[in-house]
């Protein structure tokens, strides 16, 4: 009796540990309709700058937690849509900012009055002084990023090089410099560096070269072929109007897989 018991017990504990181990994990529940952009298109490569040091702050922002793309599910389908018509040219989407904790705005905005420039935040201001940036509208307090519906992107092409990454101790020349001199983004040349506060970022810039314009207007017919609306001062920033509705403030948190 004791031996069957004690049997009994082995096989018990046994199927509870299968049950723990190779239970599939839920999906973590995000509010509002937000999906994990992972969740519907894994081939999209994701470089979010806002949860790293390599941005124009210099550092992660409040509410990075983990460098994941949050979005609103249509938008995410959307960009699934996309993605597909580009991997037929070998090309991805690459996104640089999606959802935007409205605490990260504030913390924008903390940065932009705190009295002092470094050499690396001039890499991306490299004419205008970061108090101005909002009054010319290069970033804004209340974005649209908090509402899940607008995104930050550039191409990439699957076929070239792009194995060169950013290092934090090189002084790389500004983000309106060829580039070559630039910092490496493993993507295609747009003509000016992500999140480059500069005449030369606009969507319709005349200072860049053919190719450099070519990549620019691939980039928003394949986006607007899906409904998204470029910002014509930064050639990466697009949004899907009536995707939106509130701002949110919950923090980006690693994804469970």
């Amino acid at each position: 009796m004791i031996a069957r018991t004690g049997t009994a017990a082995r096989a018990a504990l046994v199927a509870l540990l299968a049950l723990v181990f190779l239970a599939p994990v839920q999906a973590q529940t995000l509010p509002g309709d937000f999906v994990f952009l992972r969740d519907i298109d894994p081939s999209i490569i994701q470089d979010i700058r806002y949860a790293t040091s390599n941005n124009f702050v210099g550092r992660p922002l409040a509410g990075y937690n983990a460098g994941e793309c949050v979005v609103k599910r249509e938008v995410g389908l959307r960009l699934k849509a996309v993605q597909q018509e580009l991997s037929a040219q070998n090309l991805s989407l690459k996104m640089f900012d999606c959802y935007r904790p409205a605490r990260a705005s504030l913390d924008m905005v903390k940065w932009s009055q705190n009295g002092h420039e470094t050499a690396a935040e001039r890499r991306y201001n490299p004419k205008i002084p970061k108090t101005e940036l909002f009054r010319l509208g290069y970033i804004a307090s209340r974005s649209q990023h908090s509402t899940g519906a607008a995104l930050d992107l550039t191409l990439v092409d699957l076929k070239a090089d792009n194995s060169a990454k950013f290092d934090p101790a090189k002084a790389y020349a500004d983000c309106t410099a060829p580039v070559e001199a630039r910092a490496p983004e493993g993507s295609v040349d747009m003509g000016t560096g992500y999140d480059c506060t500069d005449a030369k970022g606009h969507t319709a810039a005349t200072s860049i070269n053919a190719e450099q314009r070519t990549w620019r207007k691939r980039l928003v017919a394949a986006m607007a072929r899906q409904g998204f609306v470029n910002y014509s001062k930064e050639w990466w920033h697009f949004s899907l109007p009536g995707a939106g509705g509130a701002a949110y403030d919950f923090p980006i948190q690693p994804r469970r897989r």
